[in-house]
């Protein structure tokens, strides 16, 4: 049964369908192959998977997104780190890790984080000297720390899916996402000046003041979403709907960059992008009911206590696993699919929930900037009409750090649970 199930799963994909039909497609075939179970369940497991109060922040974070991009706030944003940070060598890719930083903050996409970052940040490296692989290389780098960086929505559905504290896969979330940041900047400072890349002229004092009061409502953003989520004045839904409401505002009637009649059309772009994510969550989620029901976790759990797997070897395996899906599929998608499968595994091997979510979006950080099938690559590529193969040249050196970051996450516990356990105890 396992056997067929793999076999159908990768025809299927082999096939270039949309993963949310592979899933689908491979769901109803071994129901029916397998089971007696009677296949008009299947609307109604999907209509169950989507009855989840915390799924209502997905689309409100995707609104914030839109909205961030088309109002104004990314590039106020972009201005007032510029201004600090542009006159240093290297100085605009490393402002560029910084918006992506604030940016994921707020939204929690990391496709939406790229595309932002694209349209703002790569003309102006570019006009500054820096090569084009090099810049695009670095925003599809940086906007995959959209996964990372909490508000996330990658553990948003973790949470959902195990039934994991999502609060406290966000504090999991903090430390790494740092410690991304910073390994980032450090590869930026050593290659700019490798290649003698300059920064902008420096701004007066009274410019650089007029800036940073320009971008003060987008920099409350942040401060508000988590603010208000670990004062525990909101949960994670209200926040993701206050964050849709103030960025709407902010780009209305205070940078005024949003016209009403372009209000429908922006919350019909971003309703698009929602209802595909929820498509895929509810088939995803079929997929794993069917996974549960044919036993396959159990046998997994069976196997590596008959061959006493230590989990430091367990974890080797699945993060070889991870990265080589990766390399094809969506991180949300791979989270879905083997959640169901793993997860069952990780208490016997002794292995913390929450320190395995943050090694599954490591992975797919990773993932988004692996080729093949790399989504920041394609989005950058779009967006800047870059060739695929000079965003991937560009990409290459982040995804080796992203290796390193996996392998300190992985074995270092400790670091993603400090926080979580410091504020929400053990």
């Amino acid at each position: 049964m396992t056997v067929v199930l793999i076999i159908v799963f990768f025809l299927l994909l082999l096939t270039s369908l949309p993963i949310v039909f592979v899933m689908g497609i491979t769901s109803v075939i071994m129901l029916l192959l397998f089971t007696n179970t009677p296949l008009v369940m299947i609307p109604e497991v999907m209509f169950n998977a989507l009855f989840n109060y915390a799924l209502v922040a997905i689309p409100f974070f995707i609104i914030a997104a839109t909205f961030m991009t088309q109002g104004g706030l990314t590039r106020h944003l972009v201005n007032a780190a510029k201004a600090i940070l542009g006159q240093f060598s290297g100085g605009m890719a490393i402002v560029c890790i910084i918006c992506s930083m604030i940016f994921a903050a707020i939204c929690g996409s990391s496709t939406a984080s790229a595309i932002a970052m694209a349209v703002v940040i790569v003309p102006s490296m570019i006009a500054l000297g820096y090569s084009r692989s090099f810049s695009t290389g670095i925003v599809a780098a940086s906007g995959s720390m959209g996964l990372m960086i909490p508000p996330s929505i990658a553990f948003i559905l973790y949470g959902i899916v195990t039934d994991v504290s999502i609060p406290r896969l966000f504090l999991a979330g903090v430390l790494p996402g740092c410690l991304e940041g910073f390994l980032y900047m450090i590869w930026i400072i050593y290659y700019s000046k490798k290649m003698g890349y300059h920064g902008e002229p420096r701004k007066s004092l009274r410019e650089i003041v007029s800036l940073l009061v320009k971008a003060l409502p987008a920099f409350s953003l942040p401060i508000i979403v988590l603010g208000g989520i670990y004062s525990g004045i909101v949960t994670v839904t209200e926040a993701a709907a206050l964050a849709a409401v103030v960025s709407v505002f902010i780009s209305m009637f205070i940078y005024r960059e949003i016209r009403l009649r372009q209000v429908l059309p922006l919350f019909a772009e971003s309703m698009k992008l929602a209802g595909m994510i929820m498509f895929i969550i509810s088939t995803a989620l079929v997929f794993g009911a069917y996974i549960t029901q044919a036993g396959i976790p159990a046998k997994l759990v069976t196997l590596m206590v008959e061959y006493n797997l230590p989990w430091w070897a367990f974890l080797i395996i699945i993060n070889l696993v991870l990265l080589l899906f990766g390399m094809f599929m969506e991180g949300s998608s791979i989270l879905l699919i083997s959640l169901p499968i793993i997860f069952p595994v990780l208490e016997p091997l002794g292995i913390d929930p929450v320190h395995f979510a943050v090694v599954m979006v490591v992975n797919g950080e990773i993932g988004v900037i692996t080729p093949p099938v790399g989504m920041n690559l394609f989005a950058l590529s779009s967006a800047t009409k870059a060739p695929v193969s000079e965003v991937m040249r560009g990409a290459f050196p982040f995804v080796i750090l992203g290796l390193i970051e996996l392998a300190i996450i992985t074995y270092w516990p400790t670091f993603s649970l400090f926080l979580p356990n410091l504020v929400m105890g053990p």
